[in-house]
């Protein structure tokens, strides 16, 4: 088969091939998701620590906060705060008696705190505040105070079955066997005692109650498996209440706390929380390849937020040296003009001072004109006395009209710097930022290659280099990794894209360690097969009087004009005159290809379609057939 372009006399038809893509890749994440599966012993470890002493939980509580505690550490975080609130009191209300302080906690007081969270002296029962060292929030305990909380046996059982695998290697001995005793298998919860297999048989025979004692693997701490009722200490939890989101007995059912709250069957909640805890596992589970590239992504923060931070202390020290020099050259002009002006005014004054001095050193003139005005003779006189005026008047007039050859103030030369103090105090990091760039969809092309291009919506360019993200759009398409590439102008091109698919492409501008904030993505498809590559053939049926082909043999202009189409007789709807045909020089024989042409706005008819090689030959010996090959 074989590529065939139609033209009408007379307009013109051009194919350009585009040659370049772009496609560019970025990674960003706002957020850490913490997953809970099947990980590392070190991972699962995390969730085995108090938060507050930082061991393996002892007895652990549940906070209504949800968060777990060992009942010691709650203990004690009570009594620390009923102690400061107990300081305080009493210094305040006494500052002048010295303060005693027990050094240890008194039993009275915890007991008193465990039982309902009231302080000394209370006349009215009250709440008991806990500073929870898990979410870091003030948890209300109620008046019941510790024991109002639950103790979590599913915790301490996971805890003590970590306990075991981490001193697996000391064996637990059976405390029945005649020595030497041999290894137990099991520990039995209602005997509180560890059995090997024959001792277990010969303690717990069948058919008798001890056989329905209940056994767990071999510890050494052995309790039952209990809850029992917070505000009926003698009843188990045997129900749920939906509202408070804890278990409760019949009795709070019934005239309790919990009497108008939605009750269900204990059996109920547990296959309920049950399915919804394992689908959430299973997901997170599901969910643990996009959590490593999240972590991917996080280290490539990492090492952008420490480049980055090292970019703007570099560009912050370059821009307050700059200051600096500014005014060390300010600072080195300004002295060296006081000084010049400081010299000339000296030169002059000390030019000045001679002068008077020289006047002091005339009382001999004053003396000696004195005696020539005593020469009687008036030739003598004259001759004399002629060249005596003169000085005389020069030193009078000098007298006359004193002033001081130079200023000794220098308020021309004080610095005002009251403004730039005040622009100095209000120096900060404070940036406009720069323009978000902008993808131009009409300018970028999807063929062989991809070409991205983006423009700003400011007048001025400020940003130094651009870095374009792109990434393929799936179902999972949070899983999918941004790619990204650095690009110095407004575009760029990217190979290598598969078929028939959809990406998502966005760019930011960075100026230094300033950046703008991520353009709105464009999606932009693919061809849906392998783009066939060809150039026109110019030696088969090519008419080069009517069609000017390029000399790379890329596009083709028809050239005969309209006259032709003019002159013909006859214009019907899918019938035409003489049509000019060019095909390609690359035949398609079989699989799935993809090409495109771009036609001119100003043509008038391309026809655009295949003809098979047995025919080609045929249709171009028949020059005036008026029907599309296609």
């Amino acid at each position: 088969m074989s590529i065939v372009v139609l033209f009408n006399p007379g307009h013109s038809m051009i194919l350009s091939f585009c040659d370049h893509a772009v496609s560019y890749s970025l990674c960003f994440l706002l957020g850490f998701l913490f997953f809970l599966s099947k990980v590392a012993t070190k991972n699962f470890e995390r969730e085995l620590i108090c938060p507050a002493c930082k061991e393996l939980f002892t007895h652990p509580l549940i906070l209504p906060c949800q968060h777990n505690l060992c009942h010691k550490c709650v203990k004690d975080i009570l009594f620390t705060v009923e102690d400061s609130f107990a300081d305080a009191g009493s210094e305040s209300s006494n500052q002048s008696s010295p303060r005693f302080r027990i050094s240890s906690a008194s039993t009275d007081k915890i007991d008193r705190i465990s039982r309902s969270g009231r302080k000394r002296n209370s006349l009215t029962p009250r709440t008991t505040m806990f500073p929870c060292p898990g979410c870091l929030h003030d948890i209300d305990l109620g008046e019941r105070g510790v024991n109002g909380l639950f103790r979590n046996f599913t915790l301490e059982t996971i805890v003590e079955r970590h306990r075991q695998a981490a001193r697996a290697a000391i064996a637990i001995m059976c405390d029945f066997c005649k020595p030497p005793p041999q290894e137990s298998t099991k520990s039995c919860v209602d005997c509180s005692a560890s059995y090997c297999n024959e001792c277990f048989k010969v303690h717990h025979p069948w058919g008798t109650v001890k056989a329905q004692h209940e056994y767990v693997g071999p510890t050494t701490s052995i309790r039952l498996k209990i809850l029992m009722c917070p505000e009926h200490e003698m009843e188990k939890v045997n129900m749920y209440c939906e509202i408070c989101r804890r278990p409760v007995c019949h009795l709070c059912k019934l005239g309790g706390s919990h009497a108008n709250h939605r009750i269900t069957a204990m059996s109920t909640a547990y296959k309920t929380l049950k399915e919804k805890l394992s689908k959430d596992i299973e997901y997170l589970i599901s969910k643990e390849s996009q959590v490593k590239a999240h972590i991917s992504q996080l280290g490539l923060l990492l090492k952008e937020t420490e480049c980055n931070g090292e970019r703007a202390k570099e560009e912050a020290s370059q821009s307050f040296e700059k200051l600096i020099n500014i005014l060390e050259e300010k600072k080195s002009a300004a002295l060296r003009a006081i000084e010049v002006t400081k010299n000339l005014r000296l030169d002059k004054l000390r030019t000045q001072a001679e002068e008077y001095q020289g006047l002091l050193e005339n009382n001999g003139l004053v003396g000696y004109a004195q005696e020539v005005l005593k020469e009687t003779d008036q030739s003598c006189f004259v001759q004399t006395a002629k060249q005596l005026h003169v000085r005389i008047q020069k030193a009078t007039e000098s007298l006359k009209s004193f002033r001081p050859a130079a200023e000794s103030s220098f308020e021309d030369f004080v610095v005002d710097t009251t403004k730039q103090e005040v622009i100095l105090d209000d120096l900060s990091f404070y940036s406009n930022g720069l323009e978000i760039p902008e993808i131009n969809e009409e300018q970028c092309r999807m063929y062989n290659k991809a070409v991205i291009s983006w423009e700003s919506s400011g007048k001025t360019d400020s940003a130094d280099m651009y870095v374009l993200q792109y990434r393929k759009r799936s179902r999972e398409e949070e899983s999918m990794m941004w790619q990204e590439v650095e690009v110095y102008n407004k575009s760029k091109v990217i190979s290598d894209l598969d078929d028939d698919s959809s990406y998502t492409f966005r760019v930011r501008g960075y100026k230094g360690s300033i950046c703008s904030s991520w353009s709105k993505e464009v999606i932009l498809r693919t061809p849906p097969a392998p783009v066939l590559s060809f150039l026109f053939d110019d030696k088969c049926g090519y008419n080069s009087e009517r069609l000017l082909l390029n000399p790379e043999r890329t596009s083709v202009e028809s050239s005969a004009g309209f006259p032709l189409l003019l002159r013909a007789e006859r214009m019907q709807f899918g019938c035409y005159t003489t049509l000019n045909y060019i095909i390609g020089d690359t035949g398609v024989a079989k699989g799935k290809h993809f090409w495109a042409f771009h036609v001119e706005a100003h043509s008038y008819l391309v026809k655009v379609g295949v003809v098979s090689s047995t025919k080609i030959q045929k249709f171009f010996h028949n020059t005036h057939d008026v029907t599309s090959p296609r």
